[in-house]
Parts: C-alpha cells; structure tokens; sequence
C-alpha cells in the first residue's frame, strides 16, 4: 500500500463523492491527501418496512433444522438481521443457529459483520458478485434442499435463486434492509449541473444504488445528455466490480477499480495513483 504522505496526486484534484454510509471516513482520506470534497450522498439505507417477513424468517431459520447452509450477500445485511433479531428477541438463539450453519459469504465483508458475534465465514467467493458466488455453489455439496439467503438490499436476486433450483435446492431468501433516498430531487440535480461545470477531476461510486439513482434522475429531468458529456470528461472510480459492471452496462466507462481489496482505502489509493500517473 502506498503511504499517505507520498501521495500527491489529489494535489488540487475535485472529487465527488456519493456515499452515504462512510461518507466522513471515505472523504477524510481524500481530504487529508490535499483533496477537495464534493459530499453528495445520494441514498440511505433502512430497515425494510416488512418486519412481519424478517420476523417469519428468523423463526424459520431458528427452529428449522433442515435448514444447513446461509448465502450471505453483504456484511450490512448480516447487521440488520443481528438487529432485527434482538427486536424481536430471539438474538441468543439466532447467533446460536449462525454457528451451527455453514455462512457461504460474497466475498469478505460479510465475515467481517459476524465478527461481532465471534464467527467468521466457512465459504468466501472468490469473486465478490453474485455470479462469483453461483460459481462457488457449483464447487460444493448440500445435506439438506434448503439454504437460506440473506438479499442485497430489496433485490431478489433472481439469478442467485434460479442458481440454486437448478441444482435441486430450494432458497429461503429474507430481505432485511431497502435503499431510499437520502438527498432530494432538487440537490442531486445540483449535483448534476455542478460535475456538467466541469470543476469536478473525478467521482467515487461505492454502491450500485448510488449509480442508479444519478443516472435515472437524470434521465427524467432531461439532463442525461449533459451527465454523460461531464462523466465523460472525468475519472470514474468504483469500489469494486459489481458496482463497475453497473456503470458499463449503463454506458459509463470506469477509469479505476482496487486490483484486489475491494474497500475505501484501496479506492483512494488507486484513485491517487492514477492522478499521479497522468
């Protein structure tokens, strides 16, 4: 890793900065290398409305035995399901049955949340996308049919889900988080016209919700021409691969991505060495 104080590539560089959930910690790093900061979270993330299904699902994953294997999708989803779990008092034996169980995690943030109960992953894709975890269901044996699946976000995940019928499995998904919006209308259309000023050197995406978000607004409010001739015009960095493959098939070119740790440090330090190789 390349140490902060060599780093002088932000020297005089604007950067924007989408996120919400670390947004103070990912805009200290980049402030503290000589960056200014464009603070713009664009979603918040919340405890899904439909407690009654998280509630059904606990109680099922408490008490079901059959039930061998979790998928889990995010680290912040084990977070909420801990929470909701405590809510509706039955954490002592949820943590129990999370030790009991086989966690296959996408990728390394998930073990990361379990640490706070004093377990860890038994199975980390090797690539942090669903696709990466489909790959590593094909690599491994089932005693049971039922494998329960922690979602990203409200999204089923149909492809994860499909996956597992067709090797004979039947997915137990719950869904305890949804994304809102956090800024209104009116603010990220100012975002907008500010990167459309050309003042802004680059903008950092750590989540697939915070491109949709731009990009959709955009598209309804007639300013998708002029987004995607400032996108043009600047780095486009992403945490990691899922959210770089949104942007692609979006038709927005990605400049940076962490080669191998897909977190907000590695971003900031690809995100400097590019600048200072320019």
């Amino acid at each position: 890793m390349v140490e902060s104080g060599s780093l002088s590539g932000f020297e005089g560089r604007c950067i924007a900065l989408p996120e919400t959930r670390q947004l103070d910690v990912l805009a200290g790093l980049l402030e503290r290398r000589g960056a200014q900061v464009i603070r713009c979270p664009l979603v918040s993330i919340l405890d899904t409305p439909d407690q009654a299904s998280v509630a059904a699902w606990l109680d099922h994953f408490v008490h079901d035995e059959q039930v061998r294997d979790l998928i889990l999708l995010t680290g912040e989803g084990v977070t909420r399901l801990l929470a909701a779990a405590e809510r509706h008092y039955v954490r002592p034996a949820f943590e129990a049955r999370l030790g009991q169980v086989r966690k296959i995690a996408r990728g390394p943030k998930p073990g990361r949340a379990l640490r706070q109960v004093g377990l860890a992953s038994d199975v980390i894709s090797a690539k942090p996308t669903t696709s990466g975890v489909i790959e590593t269901l094909q690599t491994l044996s089932f005693e049971t049919d039922r494998v329960a699946v922690q979602l990203y976000g409200s999204e089923p995940n149909l492809p994860l889900q499909q996956a597992l019928r067709a090797k004979g499995l039947e997915p137990m998904p719950v869904a305890p988080y949804i994304y809102a919006s956090e800024m209104d209308d009116v603010r990220v259309l100012e975002l907008i016209d500010t990167l459309s000023e050309g003042r802004v050197d680059a903008i950092a995406f750590t989540s697939q919700p915070q491109v949709r978000r731009l990009l959709d607004l955009a598209g309804e409010h007639g300013r998708e021409v002029s987004l995607r001739a400032a996108l043009s015009g600047m780095l486009i960095a992403a945490v990691g691969p899922v959210v770089a493959d949104l942007l692609s098939s979006r038709g927005v070119h990605v400049d940076v991505v962490p080669e191998e740790r897909y977190f907000m440090r590695p971003l900031v330090d690809a995100i400097a060495t590019r600048f200072a190789a320019a």
